[in-house]
């Protein structure tokens, strides 16, 4: 009898035991809702395993092409720095604006070569480029006034299809689907600027040396805006020459803040000869308009591409439901 108890103790005792202990399982469901095994206190809890399947653990965020090879975020940098010297000088600014462009390339490439693309990576250059070209974009909204609706309408175009083509692709084609795969089915157009990347790259470097191209302009121009000038002297008139760039100096003098928009127009005025900025502008104008083009078209497919997984999924619901008959 006292053998049985025995037994019996022994298998309660082993049974406690398991349930005490937590087995592997919930200590991944506990690390995955964030709560550790001490105070619960909702803190993220990392493996304490450095290896994954026997394979080194890796940081999306700092490889190869983003750090060692000052790509990626070096971008950022550079872009932030452009913006810096965008206001008054435009050598500096348009040197720096262009290299952080043309890393773009650069970083794809190297992301291809050392086997690291990710998806992180290509959000980044995404968000990236929306951000510099929308920056340069409102820069000439301010520079040429009477178009900034144009240029306004161009932010949008771009952002808007953009969103919308990401979102359609992760919507409707699952997130293992890279937003540069479209079908010819779907457009071919689309199809041959994402997958031929001689088409894809002089189509964004073209774009973007257009309005570079403006840029450079707006430091060109001799004309002013007379609603932004403040009323001169004899005397102050006679320290501003025609057609010659203006001393930073002299506009404390001619208007109230050195800052204000006529300040700065008077303070690019003339700061460089123009001709080379034209001829830019006339080389890189068509690619502008099909890269333009192009978004559009992005946006409208996107949105059909939409539209079809709406159709499909309201009829798997039964939608819309026949409305009963009315009883007399």
């Amino acid at each position: 009898m006292s053998e049985r108890r025995t037994r019996r103790q022994a298998a309660l005792a082993a049974a406690a035991a398991a349930d005490d202990t937590p087995t592997k399982s919930n200590q991944d469901e506990k690390i995955m809702d964030g709560k550790s095994n001490g105070d619960d206190n909702g803190e993220a809890v990392a493996p304490s395993d450095s290896k994954v399947d026997g394979l080194p653990r890796e940081n999306i965020f700092v490889f190869w092409p983003n750090i060692l090879e000052l790509i990626g975020y070096s971008r950022i940098v550079l872009a932030i720095a452009s913006l810096y010297y965008m206001p008054l000088h435009p050598r500096t600014c348009s040197l720096l604006y262009s290299i952080s462009c043309l890393l773009d390339a650069l970083d794809g490439y190297a992301a291809r070569y050392f086997q690291q693309s990710t998806k992180f990576g290509a959000v980044l250059d995404m968000v990236t480029d929306r951000c510099t070209t929308s920056c340069l974009l409102v820069f000439l909204s301010s520079a040429f006034p009477r178009w900034a609706i144009v240029f306004q309408g161009l932010i949008s175009i771009d952002f808007a299809s953009h969103y919308m083509h990401m979102y359609a692709t992760l919507a409707m084609a699952g997130s293992d689907t890279s937003h540069k795969s479209v079908d010819k089915s779907r457009s071919w157009l689309l199809n041959l600027y994402y997958t031929n990347k001689t088409v894809l790259f002089l189509c964004c470097a073209l774009n973007e040396l257009f309005f570079i191209a403006l840029y450079l302009l707006s430091f060109s121009s001799p004309l002013l805006s007379p609603q932004l000038l403040e009323p001169l002297g004899e005397h102050k008139a006679a320290a501003i020459q025609t057609g010659a760039q203006v001393n930073s100096s002299v506009l404390r003098q001619l208007f109230t803040n050195p800052y204000s928009a006529g300040a700065l127009e008077m303070a690019r005025a003339n700061k460089m000869d123009s001709t080379f900025p034209w001829i830019l502008a006339g080389i890189s104008a068509p690619v502008m308009a099909l890269k333009q083009f192009l978004n559009v078209l992005q946006m409208v497919k996107a949105s059909r591409w939409l539209a079809e997984g709406d159709v499909n999924a309201r009829r798997k619901a039964g939608l819309p439901k026949k409305k009963s008959a009315k009883k007399a």
